[in-house]
């Protein structure tokens, strides 16, 4: 099936860098809500190169009916697409999860196109390919985590010893505001893009585009339970390892207000290791 080509964020070829598009300026810390409307409005989404078998690995009916229907608000086609997959590649993907939402697109794509597909928990016990052999690193929702618990750095470093030159770390995240600090946000599940940045730029890796393909305008951040509250984990009372201030539960029209925002505003990161 024929897909309608949207602008092109950035030339997708691996591992070559060969784009000529400036990346979209960082924001300031006393960016307005209007100019960063229009930021966003300014970072086209990527050219949706035809691939059938990731059209068809996303649309397979093997996936879990919830996980697709999840793919309004996670975008797979599109932001696999950005990030740079395609067939044939070494994929190692960053704390999968039990529900390994990305892995059950990921796996089958790589046993139908001849890739290899590495899920690692714990990077820092090894990244299950040898030194310099990965072509892309995927990290989905986890760096608010790994600053809670001094693990970015050290993490980022075991990514850049385990990419080729011209490799690609692929990043989406519950993104923050600018300005405030991760220490205060990364409790709820949020961290500023730049905080991001800065932290895979002082492991060596260069930005190579940033796409706002899962942006969500309707997610100010602000929520009693953070990022849970919201869809698709939508806690609604008090647990012993979410921090809230809120001690009583949400009405039931407080739930469908936080139904309604949908899944989290977030970062979709392309960074290559020099090559």
């Amino acid at each position: 099936m024929r897909l309608l080509a949207l602008a092109a964020a950035a030339a997708l070829a691996l591992p070559a860098v060969a784009s000529a598009q400036a990346l979209p300026a960082m924001p300031s810390l006393d960016e307005t809500p209007g100019q960063r409307t229009a930021r966003r409005a300014a970072m086209r989404p990527p050219e949706l190169q035809e691939d059938a078998a990731l059209q068809a690995a996303v649309a397979s009916e093997t996936r879990p009916a919830a996980d697709r229907a999840r793919d309004a608000f996670r975008h797979p086609f599109e932001t696999l697409t950005f990030w740079g997959l395609r067939p044939g590649l070494t994929v190692v993907e960053i704390e999968p999860g039990r529900a390994g939402w990305w892995r059950n697109i990921l796996e089958p794509y790589a046993a139908a196109t001849g890739g290899t597909y590495v899920p690692v928990n714990r990077p820092l016990e090894g990244m299950g390919v040898e030194d310099g052999t990965a072509d892309m690193i995927i990290v989905a929702r986890a760096l608010h985590n790994w600053h809670r618990s001094d693990r970015t750095a050290p993490y980022m470093q075991a990514f850049f010893k385990a990419l080729k030159p011209g490799g690609v770390l692929a990043i989406e995240q519950h993104r923050s505001a600018e300005g405030l600090n991760p220490d205060d946000t990364a409790p709820t599940g949020y961290v500023s893009e730049s905080h991001v940045i800065h932290a895979a730029r002082a492991a060596g890796f260069e930005l190579d585009a940033r796409s706002e393909l899962n942006a969500n305008p309707a997610d100010d951040h602000d929520h009693p339970y953070g990022v849970w509250t919201l869809p698709p984990t939508r806690v609604s009372a008090p647990r012993a390892n979410v921090a809230t201030d809120r001690p009583t539960p949400l009405t039931d029209a407080e739930r469908a207000e936080y139904d309604a925002i949908g899944e989290s505003d977030r970062m979709t990161l392309r960074f290559r290791k020099p090559g």
